[in-house]
């Protein structure tokens, strides 16, 4: 049966209000299965950046909803191991809509035009890499899957199936009650490719200059923008703001 892509009606914040309380009592099997087709979400695309953890979810898409379009945001900063993944996956999952997302390179060299700006203004790369390419993207969707999990951070405890992103979509988090060992139980019993930086230490993966091994009992993101007080990227959103706590809180 083929998903409702009409324009969902009513506000945002009324909309995530109806969907938690909807699919609460539900799993991530089932939260993909039903609430995909939900006329309260609408038009969706999964967001992944094919890293440490993103299998699990990008193989749940597969089997459930293979239609779905997959944005993959290429930085032009990745770790090769990272764009060779990429690559494995989608012809191993059969993702037949994968789309890549990248910042127009003439903004990217106004903005940074010796490939610098991340050892000053990490927050101003991201801008320019990320946020500002997605946004784009997103554009045409009422909503788009993450694999946002409450064991992540202090900053992510909370996170429920269905987010608000201010007054402009809905973010989706079928992950969000599961936990290190859900993700290793399923990788195993499915039999999925594991990124290869993983057994390097790297349990949180993004661009090759920001991202460090972790030393065991570290937080599983201390690896990343080590040294600063960043911890996201700034695409993910709580009512609309940019997250931004320090490393300290975080790996409270």
């Amino acid at each position: 049966m083929p998903r409702d892509t009409t324009t969902p009606e009513g506000n945002v914040a009324t909309r995530v209000g109806l969907l938690n309380a909807r699919y609460k009592h539900h799993g991530a099997t089932a939260v993909l299965e039903h609430a995909l087709k939900d006329a309260d979400l609408g038009k969706v695309a999964l967001v992944s950046s094919f890293g440490a953890e993103s299998v699990v979810l990008l193989h749940l898409v597969s089997v459930i909803a293979p239609e779905t379009p997959v944005l993959f945001i290429d930085t032009r900063m990745l770790f090769q191991e990272t764009l060779d993944y990429q690559r494995e996956l989608a012809e191993r999952l059969a993702l037949c809509d994968i789309r890549t997302i990248r910042a127009h390179p003439v903004k990217v060299s106004f903005e940074d035009p010796d490939g610098t700006l991340h050892q000053f203004n990490t927050d101003a790369c991201c801008a320019v890499r990320k946020i500002e390419p997605l946004e784009r993207a997103l554009a045409d969707f009422d909503g788009w899957i993450t694999g946002r999990k409450r064991y992540q951070g202090s900053t992510r405890t909370a996170v429920e199936f269905f987010e608000a992103e201010g007054e402009t979509r809905i973010k989706v988090n079928p992950l969000a009650h599961w936990g290190r060992e859900d993700l290793e139980e399923y990788m195993v019993e499915n039999r999925l490719p594991r990124h290869p930086l993983v057994a390097k230490g790297y349990p949180s993966i993004g661009c090759a200059p920001c991202t460090s091994p972790v030393k065991p009992g570290e937080d599983p993101r201390a690896g990343r923008w080590r040294g600063s007080d960043k911890t996201e990227c700034g695409i993910h959103f709580i009512d609309g703001k940019p997250v931004r706590t320090t490393t300290k809180e975080n790996a409270a």
